[in-house]
């Protein structure tokens, strides 16, 4: 005997273990991610998490972003813009992108400078070492306090 075959109902909410299936996602991430106010869920009669299917594009939306390296606050500030129990729309998502783009950018640059002085100076003003392309003459650097001071000069 061949088993139901429920018609696909696009507004049928989803169990926490078909979000976490169709998401690639243990289901303990949903539960952080939702506790982190990145996602939402209802609850149904019995008390179990039920999610709309939107959350799926959002759960993308993280993992694309984490693998980028932006914070889980930020993240969830972003997603907040879009409103919870909302699909993230392609608009959504050029818009989320591009304020992404311009940290990476800003990132990558901050990491090519500090790749570059990393050969001939840690940034920490020592002079320790006889070509230090950052220069801290009468070691002004250190009346600002302890650390690497260089390192950022933004």
């Amino acid at each position: 005997m061949r088993p139901k075959v429920r018609p696909f109902d696009v507004h049928r909410e989803l169990s926490v273990g078909e979000v976490a299936a169709r998401a690639g996602v243990p289901v303990s991430t949903l539960h952080f991610y939702e506790a982190q106010g990145l996602l939402w869920s209802n609850r149904n009669a019995g008390n179990q998490r039920r999610y709309g299917r939107g959350v799926l594009r959002a759960i993308a939306v993280i993992k694309i972003a984490r693998r980028a390296g932006i914070p889980l606050a930020t993240i969830r500030e972003r997603l907040a813009t879009v409103g919870h129990g909302h699909r993230v729309t392609a608009a959504d998502w050029a818009r989320l992108s591009t304020a992404w783009r311009d940290e990476l950018d800003d990132r990558i640059a901050r990491l090519t400078r500090l790749r570059d002085q990393m050969s001939g100076c840690i940034g920490c003003g020592c002079l320790s070492i006889e070509d230090c392309p950052l220069r801290n003459p009468e070691d002004a650097l250190g009346r600002e306090g302890s650390g690497a001071r260089l390192l950022d000069p933004d």
